[in-house]
């Protein structure tokens, strides 16, 4: 365990201090217990909602006295499921308290299935019960879902409190911890219902991943190849060549591309924060792989494996459209297939339901579809009014 000595910190704050409007600036400058040296800082420039992405190895007991450095109110909620808290969360409640935090844990099932406005009123019902107020803050321990849901309540409990990151599964270091996204799933639809809401702060430690099953090591994969597609050659190519570190978990290998993937997020999300243009390019392989999930009723894959089968359908749908080469084409599909995620539609999925799914999408416009193909590793297209007759050729 890596314990906290002679923390300091050089801070500048927003004029109303930390809160729901966020750190806007954060530099380490000496004297963590750990390597401090391997840590590393993505900065997410908002204005006064800017905030910092600090990854690193071991790190997860430092949350507690960095979080008293900044100035959170003492009383807090960590929001976690059975799983992950069984794991990390005694250290992280230990680190907080330590740090003088008044602290209550709210669990909610784990899986996608539970993303939902039920799990949502528990959340509520213990912040009331508890007393939590305008200046407390929550934590999301956890992955995606965990992340999303904690976010959403945060944004709308007293019409607003802060919330801090604290991802687990690599999906969620790489990509949805990540640019303020909140929201729950209905059965209609995934993430029908949420806001923008940014975190104050994100906290990422790669060495919760070895504790991470490998199908969800692989689940976070698929984001990475995904900003390889749409930003990225080089990070694709990395991918490609460092698969047996990457998937050893090698440190080194997975701060690159945790890093990376944080990097490319925070520029598109700097620029585009609420998705008018450049951040829908982030959908790339979302608009299929969403569609899939809600007809499967989010039991059968994981995000990233939808995603994965999605990136590969649209990256066909632009082949179709003649925006893409055969040999660009064949390199997504064939990364993907070398990782061993999911790269074609199971032909048990009835192709009206995802075709209605999409339409309902909130991707789509007026009912016209929008996806984001791309035209090669690197460079996508925001492609709009996608037919039902292109689809449907698609999947046949």
């Amino acid at each position: 365990m890596h314990i906290l000595a002679d923390t300091v910190f050089s801070l500048i704050l927003s004029p109303d201090g930390i809160g729901a409007s966020g750190i806007t600036m954060i530099t380490i400058i000496a004297g963590f217990g750990y390597n401090i040296q391997e840590m590393e800082k993505v900065r997410v420039e908002l204005g006064d909602r800017s905030y910092d992405i600090v990854i690193g190895s071991g790190i997860l007991e430092g949350i507690g006295e960095t979080l008293k450095l900044l100035g959170f109110s003492p009383k807090m909620a960590l929001v976690s499921n059975p799983t992950v808290f069984t794991l990390y969360g005694e250290r992280l409640t230990d680190s907080l308290r330590k740090s003088g935090f008044d602290l209550i844990s709210i669990q909610i099932p784990d899986g996608e299935k539970f993303k939902n406005l039920k799990s949502l009123e528990h959340i509520y019902d213990e912040l009331l019960k508890y007393r939590l107020d305008r200046s407390s803050a929550l934590i999301a321990l956890g992955g995606g879902v965990i992340g999303d849901i904690t976010g959403f309540a945060a944004s709308t409990y007293m019409r607003g409190i802060s919330y801090i990151q604290v991802p687990t599964t690599l999906l969620a270091q790489v990509d949805s911890s990540v640019g303020g996204k909140t929201g729950v799933n209905h059965e209609l639809g995934k993430n029908m219902i949420g806001t923008f809401w940014q975190p104050d702060l994100v906290w990422v430690d790669v060495e919760t991943l070895k504790t991470l099953p490998k199908r969800e090591i692989l689940a976070g994969i698929a984001e990475v190849i995904k900003y390889g597609v749409i930003y990225d050659r080089e990070l694709f190519g990395f991918v490609e060549v460092a698969k047996e570190k990457i998937l050893n978990l090698d440190k080194d290998s997975l701060t690159h591309i945790i890093k990376r993937s944080c990097r490319i997020k925070a520029e598109i999300v700097s620029r585009d924060e609420r998705e008018s243009g450049l951040r829908s390019i982030l959908n790339y392989g979302h608009t299929i792989g969403h569609a899939i999930e809600t007809v499967t009723e989010y039991r059968r894959f994981l995000h990233g494996e939808a995603v994965a089968i999605g990136m590969c359908l649209e990256a066909g749908l632009s082949r179709i459209l003649n925006l893409i080469n055969d040999n660009e084409l064949s390199r997504i599909k064939s990364v993907i297939d070398s990782y061993g995620l999911p790269s074609e539609m199971p032909p048990d999925i009835n192709v009206d339901g995802i075709f209605s799914s999409m339409q309902i999408d909130k991707k789509a416009v007026a009912g016209e579809l929008k996806v984001i193909l791309p035209e090669k590793i690197g460079v996508v297209r925001i492609y709009k009014g996608v037919t039902e007759n292109e689809i449907r050729k698609l999947f046949k």
